[in-house]
């Protein structure tokens, strides 16, 4: 017989929570979404539309501008072969001599006898090595100062059929010195900074060939200064900054803000001299070469300004850039959902600071390379608003000011072009995933 057997409901079975998404496979090593690529590239195109045609206009301008025979000078040069052998001090004398413009006494007068130092030494170089000779040293050497043993140049000045055969004092020899101090130099940068300072190095022997095979003779043979500071300018930053920090988006847009600040100080330093009638001419040497340059000299030392006005920007223009530009870049990685002003606002404040400390060094440096006119104006007791606005004073005034107002300028240009060529493309991925695993992460 059968019956009903109810059968017990069987457990409730667990209720099953739904399964996340599985997560997107990683894009392979390298890969690049198309959109991103495609704004990356859009800015490269459009840096390079800009720079190409700067730096090709630079090497046309050399081209064109390249020195050739130097300008004949109308000035009385005297063909005296001197020769400029080295030496070896062996001792010293004090001696009574005849007194010369460099003994000159604070009435303006020449003492007929004062106390000079005679040296002797032996020739160590040249066709004379060898030879035994005395001289007279300069008026502000001291015996101490030219110990036994001491490295010195001299300048032999051969007879003649009415004169017979002359030394002179020259100066120390100082190539050991200065030859380890710059080693050092090297090694020390190179060791902190590695391939980067090595390419810094091989970039600062380039910017020195620039000058001297192409800036400095094409000033002696009368090319046009302002064109030959610029083009020399504009070709020696495109080099260092490459060779520094190779080819990226952030070097050319540093590199971009640097010719600009390079114009602007052009510019300004062309107002400048108009508007202060700077002539060039200011102290013994410049009226010296005003005279061997004859009727274009001052023309041609008024554009000698001008072309170091934009070569003594170049130092700083470029720290300054380089620090905005990798500024930018540093805080778009940290930030990368910043927007512009957000970006462009936090830059600036590092961008201020630099400011400061940066007007002080053009300042400072100036003042210290003047310093022995300070001195010397000082014993004189001169106006100090009519020393300031003299010739000398002015020079250095309107290049101080023209570089400080030309680096204040850079910064937030630089800045803001920064700023508009990282956020023309998405940040890079792994900013992303950072940003999302750390979202409290900003700039600071």
């Amino acid at each position: 017989m059968l019956h009903n057997r109810t059968v017990p409901d069987s457990p409730a079975a667990p209720e099953r929570a739904p399964e996340a998404p599985a997560p997107a496979a990683a894009p392979p090593a390298g890969h690049v979404d198309h959109p991103r690529r495609t704004a990356a590239t859009r800015t490269r195109l459009l840096l390079t539309a800009v720079l190409v045609p700067l730096g090709l206009a630079a090497l046309l301008g050399m081209a064109l501008t390249w020195p050739g025979e130097p300008q004949p000078t109308t000035g009385e040069l005297v063909d005296v072969e001197v020769q400029y052998p080295t030496a070896r001090v062996t001792g010293t004398s004090v001696e009574s001599c005849e007194g010369t413009s460099e003994d000159r006494l604070a009435d303006g007068t020449v003492p007929e006898q004062v106390q000079c130092l005679r040296v002797f030494a032996t020739v160590t170089s040249g066709s004379e090595e060898g030879r035994d000779i005395d001289l007279w040293a300069t008026a502000t050497l001291q015996p101490e100062d030219v110990r036994d043993g001491a490295a010195i140049v001299v300048q032999r000045y051969p007879a003649t059929a009415t004169d017979g055969e002359l030394w002179a004092w020259h100066d120390f020899e100082r190539t050991v010195p200065l030859g380890t101090l710059a080693l050092v130099f090297a090694v020390v940068t190179v060791l902190v900074a590695g391939m980067r300072g090595l390419r810094a190095l091989i970039g600062l022997v380039l910017a020195f060939a620039v000058i001297g095979t192409y800036i400095l003779p094409g000033l002696v043979a009368g090319e046009d200064a302002l064109l030959i500071g610029l083009c020399g300018s504009t070709v020696i930053m495109i080099a260092v900054l490459y060779l520094a920090h190779g080819f990226s988006e952030r070097t050319s847009t540093a590199l971009l803000g640097t010719l600009a600040g390079l114009g602007l100080t052009a510019g300004l330093g062309v107002l400048g001299a108009r508007a202060a009638h700077l002539s060039g001419v200011t102290s013994e040497d410049s009226y010296r070469l005003a005279g061997l340059l004859g009727d274009q000299g001052a023309t041609a030392l008024r554009g000698l300004f001008l072309c170091g006005v934009v070569l003594a920007g170049l130092g700083v223009l470029n720290d300054v850039t380089i620090t905005q530009a990798s500024a930018v870049w540093e805080l778009r990685a940290t930030s990368p959902d910043a927007d512009r002003a957000e970006l462009f606002s936090h830059a600036m404040r590092i961008g201020r600071d630099h400011i400061a400390s940066t007007v002080y060094t053009i300042a400072f440096a100036y003042t210290g390379a003047a310093l022995p006119v300070l001195l010397l104006l000082e014993i004189y007791g001169l106006p100090l608003g009519q020393t300031l606005t003299s010739g000398a004073f002015a020079e250095e005034i309107v290049r101080t000011l023209v570089g400080s107002i030309a680096l204040v300028l850079a910064i937030p240009l630089t800045t803001a072009l920064a700023v508009l060529v990282v956020t023309a493309s998405p940040p890079p991925r792994h900013a992303q995933q950072g940003h999302r695993a750390h979202p409290h992460v900003h700039a600071h």
